[in-house]
Parts: structure tokens; C-alpha cells; sequence
């Protein structure tokens, strides 16, 4: 499926998105292979540093699929570009990109109304378990499971549940809170087309809360902008 838009001002950033696409991988995988193999010691405090860390390269992985929907990554190699949106899709909790694919592009046409996958009841929760049971297919929990007792054999149990398990679901509560809930709840006013609020400019807090997605009124309005560029259009 080909991707509809195309990031603006591609000549001077034409590589950088998959440098930047690579780092998050990398620092992922180096951060969870470590976290593997470490004695796990819940009365460390450095043990929830190191979760809150995963946590944050966990969201990182979406971002950087999210990026690759929109074309991003790669914005002149098309198959490269979806390389990097598929890997990181299949390492956050083994997610297909030829579903999410069109119901993002669906979320971005008829944003926060009934068309749209991401929308749901007013209640918190409510709302989220709507969005868990459209994301999160059975098949992808028994893919996980048949995983984690593969990869028991040489992993710690308690090892991949910390570094593996916690900080994956608590990334999806991270995105889902700061990149669809607070962004779309409530009422907007009927000049904001996107339907979509951004929070107030702070870069460090935008950063750590969901890669800058919390601009999330630039980022319907530009989608095409990279995660790392939104701070330029806010």
C-alpha cells in the first residue's frame, strides 16, 4: 500500500530519519538484552529506572512505525521505509502493519468521530479498553506466549517480565493516553478541523511523555513532519 503523504522539507533531513530510526532500535535492543541477563533486584532502585527506560524505547518503537506510515523514515526508499515501520510494529508486541497501516491513515481523515478506529466512549476507561480489543488481536497474545516459553529456556522469567512485559503495556498505556485520549477528548471548537489539542509547549516534557506527540494539533495538520521535526512546528 502505497503511503499518501510526504515529508516536507526532505532534501536537508533525506537520511536522518533512519539514523534516528536506527538509534531507537538499537538503544531498545541493547537497553533489553541487558535487562535480561542483569540480577533482577526489586529493592534496587536503578531495577525501576531500567523499566522506566524500556518504557520509554517501547514507545520509541511505535513512534518510529507511526513515522514509516506516514513515509517518513525513509521518504525516498519506500521499501526500506516500510522495513523499519514493519520490524518495529513486530517488536512492540508482534502488531501487523498492513492492519494498523490503513486505520491510522483512517484515524488522520475523520479524526475523533465515528469513522475513526482510535475514537471512543467519553470514560477513560472505557474508551481504552475499546482501543485494546481494536489493537491487540488474540493471535498476538499467543504468539507472545509461545515466545516467552521459548525464550524461557535461557531468559529469566522475572527478567523478561520486567523488561519485557511492564514496560510494554505500560508504553501502550503512555501512547494511548498522551497520543489519542488527552489529545481528542472532550469537546473542540468547530474551527479545529483535526479535532485535536497540542499540550503547552514544554520540548523536555514533550519529549519524555510521548516523543513530541503531544503537539498532537501540528502533527494532524502537518503528518508528514517527523516526530524529532514537531518541536520546530509547534
Amino acid at each position: 500500500m502505497n503511503v499518501p503523504d510526504r515529508p516536507i522539507q526532505l532534501t536537508p533531513y533525506r537520511y536522518r530519519g533512519v539514523v534516528i530510526a536506527s538509534a531507537v532500535l538499537l538503544l531498545w535492543t541493547v537497553s533489553l538484552g541487558w535487562g535480561f541477563f542483569l540480577p533482577l533486584d526489586w529493592l534496587h532502585p536503578f531495577t525501576y529506572v531500567h523499566v522506566l527506560v524500556q518504557t520509554h524505547l517501547f514507545t520509541g518503537l511505535f513512534i518510529t512505525a507511526h513515522d514509516a506510515m506516514h513515509g517518513t523514515v525513509a521518504p525516498h526508499q519506500p521499501k526500506l521505509n516500510r522495513f523499519y515501520g514493519q520490524i518495529s510494529l513486530l517488536l512492540f508486541a508482534c502488531n501487523s502493519w498492513s492492519r494498523l497501516l490503513p486505520s491510522h491513515h483512517a484515524h488522520h481523515r475523520q479524526p475523533a468521530s465515528e469513522n475513526d478506529p482510535d475514537f471512543g466512549p467519553p470514560s477513560f476507561l472505557r474508551w481504552f479498553f475499546r482501543f485494546i480489543t481494536y489493537y491487540v488481536r488474540w493471535y498476538q497474545i499467543l504468539v507472545m506466549a509461545i515466545l516467552f516459553n521459548l525464550a524461557s529456556i535461557w531468559i529469566p522469567k522475572p527478567n523478561m517480565v520486567a523488561f519485557y512485559i511492564i514496560p510494554s503495556v505500560l508504553s501502550l498505556l503512555q501512547l494511548f493516553y498522551f497520543g489519542t485520549y488527552w489529545p481528542h477528548r472532550g469537546e473542540h471548537d468547530h474551527n479545529n478541523i483535526h479535532r485535536a489539542r497540542s499540550q503547552p509547549k514544554n520540548h523536555f516534557l514533550a519529549f519524555i511523555t510521548c516523543y513530541f506527540f503531544g503537539y498532537h494539533h501540528e502533527h494532524h495538520d502537518q503528518p508528514a513532519v517527523p516526530w524529532w521535526r514537531l518541536p520546530y512546528v509547534r
